[in-house]
């Protein structure tokens, strides 16, 4: 039986996916199997650049990091329903774990799926944060360090500014996970970023070559503390940068809730109420755009206006003449101002106004804190959750009602609390998915900051679920999934070979051979191989699993039967026909049910493929 039946259970490998489109857009390019680069070069011509100087960021260890990428993951996301809310309805997740590994599980099943991303890395401030020392070990790393496997814990590293690679070793922490997470956006996804002014500058630079710099969206500034004790320079601010996958997203309004009204007035006792006024100019020079150059009369003082040297109108001709006869040009307060600006009712925006740079009014952390410790925590549990209030912008701006949302450094899960409080508030379905590391903190019962987490977001999903009870205006409305899916990163559920730990003696190697003979491993549920199955089978954790019968036999129906798993062992033909008969898309079973009965496999092969079903073992 050929391999091409039996399902990966690596995860995907980003380069090889650019490869095949490569292989398919231009297979003069290729020579036995590989890129020619003379070719590539002949092809693309000046747009290789070639040369031993050019811009951009490296840094110690950058391209380790890059291979990092290119490593597969053999773990797997192993379900733990008595840690989450609604199980078996809600699709929202929260997932445990080192979030690269993490990210490179989620590639097949959330390719392109996801509308915004929002994380807070920890800052490279001089203290401790956690990754792995030797990049190369991936989940061993991560399962010593978790206590998964019995062995030397995973060291906390203090990156030190006085560390020669003080830089560097952030920036091998952060850019496998950005080059990651881009994969998982949606074409019209966005990508933000909070950071301090420790690593903006690098950030930056990193984002620009993942993203292309052309799809830098702008740097919002908000203000994150009312103080601070500092005797040399007191930073208020932090930053979100923000990104588009692609041309294709755009920035929603601002909520007219949110709309600064102090950026509006009435000083001309205008009868439509209050406005703001804006820029009449563009960028355009008067020879870029003749037509957009012209006088324009203040009415006050009966004298010819230009525009300053350089630009033009904003507004056509035309425009202006209905903008005049509007009164929607402002002279200012004394009438004889030298050029006019463009009055903007606030009665005219109510889908409020595009975002601006500076946010003074999303919350600072002392009050992201105070959100906090009203759920009945204290800062040993977590010392800096950020505001609500920032995140709720950001999902009003850069995501839809009912977008999917990724936060991978989830910390206490600030942005889970905002997606339900939000959906609470408008009705919206929005989804998430949380990744974060089980970092110890100083908590008898909640012993790490993955499971601050969780019970942050079973408190909030309670509290929620009390004041609707209360609230007669929400009687009858469909009941928002107020609920989390819990995984925990771990070892796959089957026997991986590896070839580098292979016995070199005849009679070792058959004996190993014949331990993988049955591949599934010791000690883990059906609940556990059938997430691991459905993750690297292509579909979502937030799918929907039924369980129905066949045969007699138990068989899962995933996505409302678009993917059938049968855990039998063994199997027979008829609970083999008796699937296809239920005309899935694909069909999974064990390998090892087969018994060696190869005749068989190959028959279910031929008549699955005739019925237009994709048949694999495992």
């Amino acid at each position: 039986m050929s391999d091409d039946t039996k399902l990966p259970l690596t995860s995907d490998n980003p380069s090889e996916a650019l490869l095949a489109q490569l292989r398919e857009q231009a297979p003069h390019l290729f020579s036995e199997g590989k890129v020619d680069w003379d070719k590539l070069k002949a092809t693309l011509g000046e747009a290789i650049e070639t040369g031993p100087e050019r811009y951009g960021l490296t840094w110690a260890g950058k391209s380790e990091a890059f291979r990092n990428v290119q490593i597969p993951s053999v773990g797997t996301l192993l379900p733990m329903p008595e840690e989450s809310v609604n199980f078996d309805t809600s699709e929202n997740l929260i997932i445990e774990g080192d979030n690269l590994e993490v990210l490179k599980l989620l590639q097949k099943s959330y390719h392109g799926k996801v509308k915004m991303i929002y994380i807070d890395p920890p800052y490279n401030t001089g203290n401790e944060f956690i990754y792995p020392d030797n990049y190369r070990e991936g989940l061993d790393e991560y399962l010593r360090y978790s206590g998964q496997v019995s062995d030397e814990g995973l060291k906390q590293s203090t990156n030190t500014e006085t560390s020669g690679r003080f830089h560097s070793k952030w920036l091998n922490m952060m850019y496998p996970r950005l080059f990651l997470a881009r994969n998982l956006l949606r074409e019209d996804g966005f990508l933000a970023v909070s950071i301090d002014e420790n690593e903006s500058r690098n950030l930056r630079l990193i984002l620009d070559e993942i993203f292309g710099e052309e799809n830098f969206v702008g740097s919002v500034v908000w203000r994150k503390t009312s103080g601070g004790n500092d005797t040399e320079f007191i930073y208020v601010h932090e930053q979100v940068l923000l990104y588009k996958r692609s041309p294709q997203a755009h920035l929603g309004k601002m909520r007219q809730s949110d709309m600064h009204l102090a950026n509006f007035d009435n000083p001309d006792n205008d009868s439509r109420g209050l406005w703001s006024s804006s820029d009449y100019t563009s960028k355009w020079s008067k020879q870029e755009r003749p037509s957009l150059w012209y006088p324009i009369k203040n009415p006050n003082t009966n004298v010819d206006c230009y525009p300053p040297e350089g630009r033009t109108w904003a507004y056509s001709k035309e425009e202006t003449l209905k903008n005049i006869s509007e009164n929607r040009l402002w002279w200012g307060k004394s009438g004889n101002n030298e050029r006019p600006r463009y009055k903007r009712f606030l009665a005219d925006v109510k889908e409020g106004m595009p975002p601006r740079s500076w946010w003074d009014d999303v919350g600072t952390n002392e009050e992201g804190f105070k959100t906090f410790r009203a759920l009945g925590f204290d800062k040993n549990n977590f010392p800096h959750p950020k505001p609500i209030g920032l995140i709720q912008r950001l999902l009003d701006i850069c995501a839809d009602k009912d977008s999917l949302v990724l936060d991978f450094f989830a910390g206490s899960g600030t942005t889970g609390q905002a997606v339900l409080e939000r959906n609470t508030e408008d009705g919206g379905t929005r989804k998430f998915v949380l990744t974060q590391i089980p970092e110890p903190i100083d908590d008898t019962i909640l012993t790490t900051i993955a499971a601050v987490c969780r019970e942050r977001i079973r408190r909030v999903s309670s509290k929620l679920k009390d004041a609707e009870i209360g609230n007669l205006n929400l009687e009858g409305k469909a009941e928002l999934d107020r609920g989390f899916r819990a995984f925990r990163l771990s070892s796959s559920n089957f026997k991986i070979w590896d070839a580098n730990h292979a016995a070199a003696n005849a009679q070792q190697l058959a004996e190993q051979l014949q331990l993988y003979a049955d591949n599934v491993e010791g000690q883990r549920s059906q609940d556990d191989i059938l997430f691991e199955l459905i993750l690297k089978a292509g579909l979502p954790l937030s799918c929907k699993v039924e369980q129905t019968q066949v045969d007699g036999k138990p068989v899962y129906a995933i996505a409302n039967g678009q993917l059938l798993i049968c855990l039998e062992n063994p199997i027979s033909q008829e609970l083999l026909r008796g699937m296809m008969a239920n005309e899935p898309l694909q069909i999974l079973c064990l390998d090892a049910a087969f018994h060696g009965n190869d005749p068989l496999k190959t028959n279910v092969v031929l008549e699955a493929k005739s019925r237009g079903i994709t048949f694999r073992t495992v």
